[in-house]
């Protein structure tokens, strides 16, 4: 339909345009993603298949820092990244043609204004926080893997995740979480680690909750008031002696 109804020149110039981003995509990925993931994509021992994972799985993953991966591991870190915004466009617009997957979002679909912070806290607390915890600092999961940290971390790359689940994560496409609802849980994610939000309760320790806060007072306290009754015994003994 685009074609039928776009003007000609428009179309063959987004055709060509597209065309050249796979081309000089391809040579990026054979420098960069085919030692491990394999010449056409179709993944090796050291890496997974790529074909049908989508361009909004290449954003993620490299506009992370997270691949190229430096060695393998229970879970790839993330890191500096290597390569420009154009080269990781480039990149996927060559994995996207691999195979259909899910398509790098625009900037409207991941801008939270108007969002529904409350309604997005009860979509991450029922969808997220077993693994993220409640204000998403992240926390350890099996294996030597762990959910990140998500303060910081730009709208874009947390739709993608939802989008692709990377790694331990599952995804959540359109028909499973509407593009509105990923909003939502941007916005509260972003307002809970916002610099103007209040923490009443002091120091959080990672808003890990009164169990764990409980626990850390509980033991460092008690540690300090045993080190204060050693010193002043210790002091006291030299008195006498004296």
């Amino acid at each position: 339909m685009y074609a039928a109804f776009a003007p000609a020149g428009k179309a063959q110039a987004d055709e060509t345009a597209q065309s050249l981003a796979i081309d000089e995509g391809k040579k990026l990925y054979t420098v960069g993603c085919a030692s491990c993931h394999g010449t056409g994509g179709q993944g090796t021992t050291d890496g997974p298949s790529l074909v049908g994972v989508g361009s909004a799985a290449v954003d993620f993953q490299v506009g992370t820092g997270r691949m190229p991966a430096q060695q393998p591991g229970a879970q790839v870190p993330k890191k500096k990244v290597i390569y420009a915004q154009a080269e990781i466009d480039q990149l996927a617009a060559y994995v996207a043609s691999l195979g259909a997957g899910p398509i790098k979002p625009t900037d409207k679909q991941v801008d939270p204004a108007g969002a529904d912070v409350a309604k997005g806290g009860e979509l991450f607390r029922n969808n997220c926080a077993q693994c993220h915890n409640f204000t998403g600092k992240g926390g350890a999961l099996t294996k030597g893997k762990y959910a990140p940290d998500l303060e910081g971390v730009s709208p874009k790359h947390i739709y993608e995740a939802m989008q692709t689940g990377p790694q331990s994560m599952p995804s959540f496409p359109d028909t499973t979480m509407p593009e509105q609802e990923k909003k939502d849980i941007i916005a509260y994610i972003q307002t809970v680690n916002g610099s103007e939000t209040a923490s009443p309760g002091g120091l959080s320790l990672g808003g890990l909750g009164p169990v764990s806060e409980g626990l850390f007072a509980w033991i460092f306290g008690l540690g300090a008031l045993v080190a204060t009754a050693v010193w002043v015994a210790a002091h006291t003994a030299k008195a006498k002696k004296s």
